[in-house]
């Protein structure tokens, strides 16, 4: 960090020194939660697997975080992330674990996509996504509004606001973070599909990851996810343990904006851990044509929407 001219002997400098700075990390930890449940909760389990519904206000929202997060947009991310689930582990998934460690964390995004990537991409249903008017609006003012979210408003707003330098402000909130929030999400694609158990489907590469989980805002259970991919919780746990995005769409499911929120019950999950799976992990979220009937019989939507609301 720059240096404060500030004399060590000096209790009331020192004291405003350390509250900006405490100030100033909380405000980096901030940006680093909500720009990453853009991802979790928007990109993710909205609209890639469609896991539960929201009214245009959390719509707004998400879209706003999902933008700071600069994933690319919305619409883009769950086309992969789609492709991803539906063809997992074959030269069509985008970022094949199969590959290696580095290639699905980082380097599929360094090199030209697998034919078969395009070819299965082009397959995709992306109809729901494309006529939502926010996600339309998002893609196309794209190249305008994520530099002014992602880059210039995290390195204005601490110099403004509390008169924290320009050196800081840009590289510790703004582009730190970013890195940071990149390689939390990245870990999903990579760590998670390659270390950790496999207690719902052990034929598959996706596997449960603790500390995936803690740092992705709940996303490394993934053993459970590419069985249950319409799960919204992503998770068969009943509580928020490793998974604050799960609370952050329970309490907008509380007030009314999220409802038609998508789960497993018990016994579906106890007659998949029986089985040890089948390696039927193709379905990229609800409404998937591959998706059974008894999956959507015995799915627990939780919220129901009614235009009392």
């Amino acid at each position: 960090m720059d240096s404060y001219p500030i004399k060590i002997d000096d209790p009331e400098q020192t004291a405003t020194f350390a509250c900006n700075l405490i100030i100033f990390s909380i405000a980096a930890i901030l940006l680093y939660q909500v720009s990453g449940l853009g991802i979790t909760a928007g990109a993710h389990r909205l609209w890639a697997h469609r896991s539960y519904k929201a009214k245009w206000p959390l719509q707004l929202i998400l879209v706003i975080l999902n933008t700071v997060a600069f994933q690319d947009a919305a619409i883009d991310w769950a086309r992969d992330h789609r492709v991803h689930h539906k063809y997992s582990e074959t030269d069509a998934d985008p970022h094949n674990a199969k590959r290696g460690f580095f290639f699905s964390h980082v380097g599929w995004l360094l090199c030209r996509k697998h034919p078969e990537v395009r070819e299965k991409g082009k397959r995709i249903d992306l109809s729901d996504l494309e006529s939502d008017p926010i996600l339309a609006f998002q893609k196309k003012y794209y190249t305008i509004l994520m530099p002014l979210l992602c880059f210039i408003l995290p390195t204005i707003i601490p110099v403004v606001c509390w008169n924290e330098t320009w050196t800081n402000a840009y590289f510790i909130p703004t582009i730190l973070r970013y890195i940071f929030t990149l390689n939390m999400t990245w870990l999903v694609n990579s760590a998670a599909h390659l270390f950790g158990n496999k207690p719902y489907d052990k034929y598959i590469n996706p596997s449960e990851n603790k500390s995936v989980a803690i740092f992705a805002l709940g996303e490394g259970w993934h053993n459970y996810h590419h069985i249950f991919p319409w799960d919204y919780k992503t998770a068969e746990f009943g509580n928020y343990r490793f998974n604050f995005t799960t609370a952050f769409i329970d309490f907008f499911a509380k007030i009314g904006w999220a409802y038609d929120l998508k789960s497993v019950s018990e016994d579906m999950v106890r007659k998949r851990v029986k089985r040890t799976g089948d390696g039927s992990h193709e379905l990229w979220g609800w409404g998937d044509t591959d998706q059974t009937q008894e999956e959507r019989d015995e799915a627990i939507v939780m919220h129901h929407y009614t235009k009392d609301q």
